[in-house]
C-alpha cells in the first residue's frame, strides 16, 4: 500500500506492578490482559504497483500489534517484520468477500479495511477466511482500541506522549524490537493456521459474543403468526398465517438445527462450486457468478433440468442477486432477488423462469449439554403467489412437491443432510484457547514497551514503508465460570408478553433534585410534520416502547428481556432535509430547533442526526427533550457527558419495519445494533442539548441496506428506539430513551437545507 495504515498512539511507560494492565469481559479495560493472535492476509501494492496478498501471522497485545512471517508460537526468538500501537481514531470497516489469488490459487476472503477517522490517508487492509472470523478480529481491534482510549484518559503525560508520537517520521529507519513475550494472562487464537486459512473456517466460537444466540427472539415484536403445515427430513415448513390477505404472496419458511457452526453454513450456501452444490441442492446446483459488487451483493446464473419438477422437460435458466450481511450478534442474513444482466440475455433452448424471491437466516445456537458440537439454526423464507398455494393446500399438497417453491424450500433439508454426511464440516470454526502458566500479576507494558514503541500502528501494517523482508513472500474466555442456562421455550415466551420495564426505574435518570418542567410541544414546529392519527402518511409519531424487547433486571442471571415501558425522553420535533453533503455539528446551525428560545430554555435535549446516504444525501434529525437535566449519578449522566468512547460502547438502537415488504423486513431485522460499533459517531456536548451525528454512509453493509430501504420507504412503516446499553446489574432494566415512527415516507418532502 503506498499509504500508513493506521492513526495511532503510544503510551504512557508504566512500570511492573503499577496496576495499569487493564482488560476485562464487559469493558476490555479492566482485569487481565487479553491476547489475540492468528493467521491472516496482508493486502496491499508494493513499491511496483502491483497488488499483494501474503499470508502473515498477526498478534495484539493490549493496545499493540505484531505482525510475523512465521508464528512465533513455534519459532522463538523470531522478529516482527511490523510493529506499532493501535490509537483511539482507529476506524474498522467490514468489506465483505472478495475474490484473490494466493499461491497460484483462488478463492473468496474477507476484508477488514483500517483507516484513521482524522486522516484518510492513512489506510490499510487484512483479510480473513470467514466473516466470523473478520468480526472476531474487529473485537480485537475494538479491545485494543479502548486500552488506547483508556490510557489516553490517564493524564497530560499521555496527551504529551501522544503529540510527541503523532510527529515520527512514518518512512524512517524502523528499530529493532524485543521478540515476543511469553507468559501472559490470556490468549485467544483467531483462525487455524497457514494451509487451512484460505476458504476455510477458523477458530470462531458459536458462543463468544455475550448474551446472544439464547433465543430466537429480536428485539421487536414482530407481527407473524407461525403454523407448521409439513415436515421434510426434520425440517418443518411453516406457513404465516397472520397474513393472509387475497392478491398478496404467501410467505413459507422452512426451519431446521443443523449441527455446524453459521459461518460453515453461510458459505456452503453462498458457494457456487458446481460437486458441492449437486450434493444437497436440487434446484441451483449449477450456478456461475455473473458479477460481484463491493463485497456483500453478487448477481449469479444457474440453469436446471425440470424433469423432476413437471412433465416439461425444456431446460430453464434463472438469473438471481444474493445481497448479505453480518449482524453483530454473528448472525447471517441472505437476501435473493430475480435479476436480469446484461451478460446473460435469454439463451436459444431454454426457457428464462424468475425464482422466487426468498431470504436465508442462520444463527448459531448453544452446544447441546454434554456435547461440543456446533450447532446452527438455519430458516428459509420464500414467497409464493397466493393463487398457487391455496390451490396446492387444496390439493393435498399433490402438486407441491414438483414445483420450484418447494424445490427452495428444500434446500434446508438438503443442507442439514449434507452436513451431517460429512463430519468435518461440524466442527469447523470451533473455537480453542491457549491459557498462560502465569498468574494474573503477569509482563508490564514496561517491558514491553522497552524498545521501540514510536512506531504507530499504521506503520507496522502499510506496505509504504514495507522493507524487503515485508515484501518476499469468546469475548468471555473462563470455561469454569461459564454455566448451563436450562430454558423452556413456551414459558418464555408467556412470561415475554407479560413484562414490562418500569417507567419509575427510567425516571431515576434525570435529576430528582430538579423541578420538572411542563414541555409543550406546540413551540417547537420541525420541517416534518406530526401525524394525527395511524392513518397519516409521510408524517411521524412517537410509539410507547411496548414494541421493543430490552434487557430485564435479570438480563445477566438468565438473558431475559421484557417489553419496553414508555419513552424517558419526548420526540417533541422531527426535521427532514435534504442536503448536498453530510451536515455534522447541526445544533450549531441557526436552523436547528435548539437554537430557537423555547429550544434554548428545555433543561436538555437529545439531538440523534441521522445522516442517510443517497443522491442527494438526506439528514433525519430528531429532537428528544427531558423536563429535567441527568440525575448526575446516572448512567443517563454518564452517556451524556462520557468520553467518545463510552458512548460509542453504549449507544443501541433497535429498528423495527412494523408495516411493509417482508424483504425489507428480512433485510432490516429487528436485533439491536451498536451504533458505534457498526457506523461512524460523532458528538457534540454543549450548553443543555448533546448532538449525535450517525453517518450510515461510513459502513457499507449499511449503505446497502438503506439503499434497499429507500426503494420501498413511501410503503413502509419504520419503528427505531433509541437506548443505552445496561453492562452492569445497577445499570438494570434497561430502559428507551425515545422511539419514533416513520410512516410512508416521501422523499421528495424532504426540505432542502444549505450548508455552509
Amino acid at each position: 500500500m503506498d499509504a500508513a495504515f493506521f492513526n495511532n498512539v503510544g503510551s504512557e511507560q508504566r512500570s511492573e506492578g503499577d496496576g495499569s494492565e487493564h482488560s476485562s469481559s464487559r469493558s476490555g479495560v479492566g482485569g487481565g490482559m487479553f491476547e489475540y493472535f492468528g493467521w491472516v492476509y496482508h493486502l496491499g501494492l508494493n513499491k511496483l504497483g502491483h497488488e499483494y496478498c501474503h499470508l502473515r501471522f498477526l498478534f495484539i497485545r493490549g493496545k499493540y500489534v505484531e505482525m510475523y512471517k512465521r508464528d512465533p508460537h513455534e519459532n522463538p526468538g523470531i522478529r516482527p517484520i511490523r510493529r506499532g500501537a493501535v490509537g483511539p481514531t482507529l476506524m474498522v470497516e467490514e468489506l465483505g468477500r472478495r475474490k484473490v489469488q494466493h499461491g497460484g490459487k483462488g478463492g473468496d476472503i474477507y476484508v477488514l479495511r483500517f483507516y484513521n477517522r482524522l486522516d484518510e490517508t492513512k489506510k490499510g487492509e487484512i483479510a480473513c477466511a470467514t466473516a466470523g472470523e473478520a468480526q472476531k478480529w474487529m473485537e480485537a481491534f475494538d479491545h485494543a482500541k479502548q486500552q488506547a482510549e483508556y490510557e489516553l484518559a490517564r493524564g497530560a503525560s499521555a496527551r504529551k506522549k501522544l503529540n510527541m508520537e503523532e510527529e515520527i517520521d512514518l518512512e524512517g529507519h524502523r528499530p529493532r524490537v524485543r521478540h515476543y513475550a511469553h507468559g501472559l494472562k490470556r490468549l485467544i487464537k483467531i483462525g487455524q493456521g497457514p494451509e487451512t486459512l484460505l476458504r476455510q473456517s477458523s477458530s470462531l466460537g458459536p458462543n463468544s459474543t455475550e448474551g446472544y444466540f439464547q433465543t430466537d427472539f429480536g428485539d421487536a415484536v414482530e407481527a407473524y403468526e407461525w403454523k407448521c403445515v409439513r415436515t421434510v427430513n426434520g425440517v418443518r415448513i411453516f406457513q404465516d398465517v397472520a397474513n393472509t390477505e387475497s392478491g398478496k404472496g404467501v410467505i413459507v419458511k422452512a426451519v431446521g438445527v443443523i449441527e455446524a457452526t453459521a459461518d460453515t453454513a453461510f458459505e456452503l450456501i453462498l458457494n457456487t462450486a458446481r460437486h458441492q452444490r449437486y450434493e444437497w441442492d436440487t434446484l441451483t446446483g449449477d450456478l456461475e457468478l455473473i458479477d460481484s459488487y463491493d463485497g456483500y451483493f453478487d448477481v449469479v446464473y444457474g440453469t436446471f433440468d425440470p424433469m423432476y419438477l413437471s412433465r416439461w422437460h425444456s431446460k430453464k435458466d434463472f438469473l438471481f442477486s444474493r445481497q448479505w450481511l453480518r449482524g453483530q450478534d454473528g448472525t447471517y442474513t441472505i437476501l435473493q432477488f430475480p435479476a436480469i444482466h446484461k451478460k446473460k440475455p435469454k439463451r436459444s433452448g431454454y426457457h428464462r423462469t424468475k425464482i422466487n424471491p426468498s431470504s436465508w437466516e442462520i444463527r448459531n445456537l448453544n452446544a447441546s449439554m454434554g456435547s461440543n458440537t456446533p450447532r446452527c439454526l438455519v430458516t428459509q423464507m420464500v414467497e409464493i403467489p397466493s393463487k398457487g398455494w391455496w390451490r396446492w393446500k387444496k390439493n393435498h399438497f399433490s402438486n407441491f412437491e414438483k414445483s420450484v417453491p418447494y424445490a427452495l424450500l428444500c434446500q434446508v433439508a438438503g443442507l442439514k443432510d449434507y452436513i451431517g454426511a460429512n463430519p468435518a464440516l461440524k466442527f469447523k470454526s470451533a473455537a480453542f484457547i491457549i491459557r498462560s502458566k502465569v498468574s494474573d500479576g503477569a509482563v508490564s507494558n514496561a517491558e514491553y514497551e522497552a524498545e521501540a514503541v514510536q512506531d504507530e500502528f499504521y506503520d507496522a501494517i502499510s506496505s509504504g514503508s514495507s522493507s524487503s523482508d515485508e515484501e518476499s513472500d469468546s469475548d468471555e474466555l473462563d470455561q469454569k465460570d461459564a454455566k448451563v442456562k436450562l430454558k423452556n421455550v413456551a414459558w418464555a415466551i408467556s412470561s415475554l408478553a407479560l413484562k414490562r420495564a418500569s417507567v419509575a426505574n427510567a425516571n431515576k435518570e434525570l435529576d430528582p433534585k430538579a423541578a420538572p418542567i411542563t414541555i409543550d410541544t406546540k413551540q417547537f414546529h420541525g420541517s416534518f410534520c406530526k401525524g394525527k392519527d395511524e392513518a397519516d402518511t409521510n408524517c411521524w409519531t412517537s410509539p410507547s416502547g411496548v414494541g421493543f424487547m430490552i434487557r430485564g433486571r435479570t438480563y445477566l442471571e438468565d438473558n431475559s428481556k421484557v417489553k419496553g415501558g414508555d419513552p424517558l425522553l419526548k420526540l417533541i420535533a422531527v426535521d427532514w432535509f435534504k442536503v448536498d453533503k453530510s451536515i455534522d455539528r447541526f445544533a450549531l446551525h441557526p436552523r436547528c430547533l435548539i437554537q430557537s428560545e423555547a429550544g434554548k430554555k428545555l433543561p436538555f435535549v437529545l439531538i440523534f442526526n441521522l445522516q442517510v446516504p443517497a443522491k442527494p444525501n438526506y439528514s433525519l434529525v430528531l429532537y428528544y427533550a427531558a423536563d429535567r437535566p441527568p440525575n448526575p449519578n446516572s448512567l443517563f449522566a454518564k452517556f451524556v457527558d462520557g468520553t467518545d468512547m463510552f458512548r460509542d460502547a453504549r449507544l443501541k438502537l433497535i429498528p423495527s419495519i412494523a408495516e411493509g415488504y417482508w424483504m425489507v423486513k428480512r433485510a432490516v431485522g429487528t436485533k439491536a445494533c451498536l451504533l458505534g460499533k457498526a457506523v461512524s459517531c460523532k458528538y457534540l456536548r454543549q450548553d443543555n442539548f448533546l448532538e449525535i451525528d450517525v453517518d450510515i454512509g461510513s459502513s457499507s453493509v449499511a449503505r446497502r441496506i438503506i439503499g434497499l430501504v429507500l426503494g420501498y420507504v413511501t410503503n413502509i412503516v419504520v419503528d427505531l428506539a433509541i437506548l443505552i446499553e445496561a453492562k452492569e446489574e445497577a445499570e438494570l432494566p434497561e430502559y428507551i430513551l425515545g422511539t419514533v415512527r416513520l410512516n410512508r415516507v416521501k422523499l421528495e418532502s424532504a426540505v432542502h437545507l444549505q450548508v455552509c
